[in-house]
């Protein structure tokens, strides 16, 4: 029987910038940053208050995952938005969307509130988007 999810993957355009996007902007936690071989990198981050997730910021590039081709398409997916991958909570929508406003983060909707809650969407440095919701109360 499976229990949980442990680890997720998000494809970024390039690990370094990625880094400072979710350590420096979103205040993540970096849980594992090696070289696995000449260039490959394990980077993974967790969300501040949920340190058994991990998320594995995986380069595109091509070689064990990708071929050149795919590698290329894979790209321009993520750098137009393609992607949307979750959802992250807090405890104060408006507040979280001041503070990452005035980091730099890229919102493509302010917050509003919808039928199933109170949301705001963002962008990372890549492209990717990610709903932000205020946690019920």
């Amino acid at each position: 029987m499976i229990t949980k999810l442990n680890h997720v993957s998000i494809f970024v355009l390039d690990q370094d910038s990625a880094y400072d996007f979710y350590v420096n902007k979103l205040g993540f936690k970096v849980h594992t940053d090696a070289s696995m071989g000449p260039g490959m990198r394990w980077l993974t981050v967790t969300p501040p208050e949920q340190p058994e997730l991990e998320i594995s910021l995986m380069a595109i590039a091509e070689g064990m995952m990708f071929k050149a081709e795919a590698a290329e398409q894979m790209r321009n997916l993520v750098s137009k938005g393609t992607f949307g991958f979750g959802v992250f909570e807090c405890n104060d929508l408006l507040a979280t969307y001041e503070e990452l406003k005035a980091k730099g983060v890229e919102f493509t909707k302010e917050p509003t509130r919808e039928f199933y809650g109170f949301e705001a969407l963002f962008k990372d440095d890549s492209g990717n988007w990610f709903s932000l919701g205020e946690k019920a109360k």
